[in-house]
Parts: structure tokens; C-alpha cells; sequence
């Protein structure tokens, strides 16, 4: 192979590799909290790889630039501190499809995006930090309870972000995996198989669609999508949001009919294909994402493998994998929540209605503190 595509071709494989040894885990735990079986988890997970996959594939292709695609890990994370709708995983599923639906619709009108990008990005921050806080604390509390299983993870994560932080959640998995064989719950009948995609019948409510469709869409725009655009542009690409929303959003509708949530753009996949490492001349770097499209299909078709793992795994052990991957993004919003003099109270009224995780007429928590997070912010300001 030559080594003009040897190197994106390497590049994109490797940010495949640690995007999904980075995420899976709190993707898993975000679908099985608001109510997903094992198998419905196992199709979840392989459908948001195929997806991914895919529409890397498209928009590297169709335009030309690296375009990388993730799930949405922030929106895996709301759902990890959202208890089971009533009504069940078709309930939540329904309102995934509307969330996804309102992508959509931003990326077909211009009014849309604009109102989005006013949102303050204190408040949408603050209400991402709370989020995840509570998931954020996981490792600790797992660790005063079962220290003997978690705690080396804590340990080799933590010493390995000394070094590099990029490495740290993708060896505190490699760590969980050796502590599983060592205290015999590595599943004995463990084999490949191609991943069962179940289908998902959706049902829609206002209640979901308020405290998850909103918020999960909310997050996903502003934490990803936004954040996504902002690190290719920041490498010298203008690509086309709204072409990338119709996209992304149409596969994220796909998605939960076979019990995934959302697909969107990418900020650390995208950042290490975009970069002068994926290679030296920034038009042939769209290779590395065409690269990564088809690691993250060929994860998707072998989903089914790592489901059996985390149903074999100890309590709280995969939870706490999440926890350890979110606490950089949790360092990240409370410095994006706090770093704005003005409308600090209403982004610190956003964060703790948030984090206290209360429903009040079936409405999340997320919903309540961006609201009343809002309304401080604007009377403050005024």
C-alpha cells in the first residue's frame, strides 16, 4: 500500500478503534436505563455503528472531506440518568424518532438553525454537566463497594491519562476485560456472531417527547453537532451543516426502529482524521474517514460479542467504564457552564435542577433546568 493512503487509511482505523472503546459503554448503559433488553441493547448498538459507518462513508465521499460521524455519546449519556419511561423501551424509542425528526427539520430550515445556535452555550453546557454528574459518579461510588473489581480499572485509567488521556478509557477497558477473566465472569460460551437487529416498534407520548425528545436533541446539536463543525473548521473545511443535519438526522430516525438513538457529527474522530497526521495534504484526509466508516460497519455487524461481554460483567463494572469516559467532557462543560461572567445563576440553576434528577409531571429533570435555567439567565441579564 502506498504511504500516501496507508496513512489516512491507519489514521481512520485507529480513531474508529478508540471512538468506540471511548463510548460503547456509556451508549449500553444509556439504552438499558431507559429500558432496553439485552437484545434490543445488542441491535442499539450494532445499528448505531452500521449508521455511523454509513453516513461517514456518504459525506466523505460526497464532498470530499473528512466528515467522520459518531453516535451522539453526550445524548447516551442523558439517557443513562433518565429512569424507564412508562409505557417501556417503545415509549423511549418514539421519542428518539421525534428528536430525530427536529434534526431534520434543522437542517431543512435556516430559522431553525439559527435558534439553536442563540441558545446560550452556558445554559446548554451547564445542563450537560448535569447530566452527567451522577453518571460521573459511578466509579467512585462502584469503588467503595466493590473495590476489588473496579479499582484496578480506576488505577490503570488513571495512570495511563498521565501519559495520554486519549488512551486512558480504551486501557481501563483492556484492564476490565483481564478482571473479568481473573474473577471468572468472562462468559465461557462466548463466540462471534453476526449482530441480531430486532425491530422496535416506537410509540409516542408527550412526556417523552418533552423530558428526552427535547433535551436529547438539544444536546446533541449543541455538544455535537455544533462541536463537530467548529473542529473542521478550525482544520480549514466549510462543509455543509444542513446537508449533514438531513443526513445524520434521517439515520438517526432509522436508528430507532431498530433501538438506537442518534448519529451525528464528530468531534474526536473528526479531529484525528482532519488533522496533518491522517496526511499532509488536507484533500486526500477524507480517505481516513472512509476508513473509519468501515471499521465502525464491520463493529456494527459484530455487535452481538460485546453485548454478551456486558451482560456477563460484574454490577456496576461497565457503568463505571461510562463514568471514567464522561469525566472529561464533565471537566469540559463546567469550564463552558462557568467561563462567562454573565448569566452565571441561571447556568448554576440549569446544572443543579439537572443533576437533582427530579420529574415533575412525568417531565425529566433536563427539561426543567434548561427552562428554569433559562428564565434566571434572561431575567439576570435584563
Amino acid at each position: 500500500m502506498r504511504q500516501d493512503l496507508m496513512q489516512p487509511v491507519v489514521a481512520g482505523a485507529l480513531a474508529a478503534f478508540i471512538g468506540f472503546a471511548a463510548s460503547f459503554a456509556i451508549v449500553l448503559t444509556g439504552l438499558i436505563a431507559v429500558g432496553a433488553n439485552p437484545a434490543q441493547a445488542a441491535s442499539g448498538l450494532g445499528i448505531l455503528n452500521l449508521t455511523t459507518g454509513l453516513c461517514s462513508l456518504y459525506l466523505a465521499l460526497r464532498f470530499r472531506m473528512p466528515i467522520a460521524v459518531a453516535w451522539s455519546t453526550p445524548g447516551a449519556a442523558l439517557l443513562a440518568s433518565l429512569a424507564v419511561p412508562d409505557g417501556g423501551y417503545g415509549v423511549a424509542v418514539g421519542a428518539f424518532i421525534t428528536s430525530s425528526v427536529l434534526i431534520v427539520a434543522t437542517g431543512m430550515v435556516p430559522a431553525f438553525r439559527r435558534w439553536i445556535q442563540a441558545i446560550p452555550m452556558s445554559l446548554s453546557s451547564a445542563m450537560l454537566a448535569g447530566v452527567l454528574l451522577n453518571i460521573c459518579l459511578i466509579p467512585v461510588t462502584s469503588t467503595a463497594a466493590n473495590p476489588l473489581i473496579v479499582g484496578p480499572v480506576i488505577v490503570v485509567w488513571f495512570l495511563i491519562s498521565l501519559k495520554s488521556a486519549l488512551w486512558a478509557v480504551p486501557g481501563a477497558v483492556a484492564t476490565a476485560a483481564v478482571v473479568m477473566v481473573w474473577g471468572g465472569y468472562w462468559p465461557a460460551d462466548l463466540s462471534f456472531q453476526l449482530t441480531h437487529f430486532v425491530w422496535v416498534t416506537p410509540q409516542f407520548s408527550w412526556a417523552a417527547s418533552i423530558s428526552i425528545a427535547i433535551p436529547l436533541f438539544l444536546v446533541t446539536m449543541t455538544s455535537q453537532n455544533l462541536a463537530g463543525m467548529a473542529v473542521l473548521k478550525a482544520f480549514g473545511y466549510a462543509p455543509d451543516l444542513s446537508a449533514a443535519l438531513r443526513v445524520t438526522g434521517a439515520a438517526s430516525v432509522l436508528n430507532g426502529f431498530g433501538g438506537g438513538h442518534h448519529v451525528n457529527l464528530a468531534s474526536l474522530t473528526a479531529a484525528m482524521c482532519a488533522n496533518p497526521d491522517a496526511a499532509a495534504d488536507p484533500s486526500r484526509r477524507y480517505i481516513a474517514v472512509v476508513a473509519a466508516g468501515i471499521v465502525f460497519i464491520a463493529m456494527g455487524l459484530s455487535a452481538e460479542v460485546m453485548m454478551q461481554v456486558a451482560a456477563a460483567a460484574p454490577a456496576r463494572l461497565i457503568e463505571s467504564i461510562a463514568g471514567l469516559a464522561l469525566l472529561g467532557a464533565l471537566s469540559g462543560s463546567l469550564v463552558q457552564a462557568y467561563s462567562p461572567e454573565r448569566g452565571r445563576e441561571g447556568a448554576l440553576v440549569c446544572f443543579v435542577i439537572t443533576a437533582s434528577g427530579i420529574a415533575v409531571g412525568g417531565i425529566g429533570s433536563a427539561f426543567w433546568g434548561l427552562v428554569l435555567g433559562g428564565l434566571v439567565y434572561r431575567l439576570k441579564r435584563d
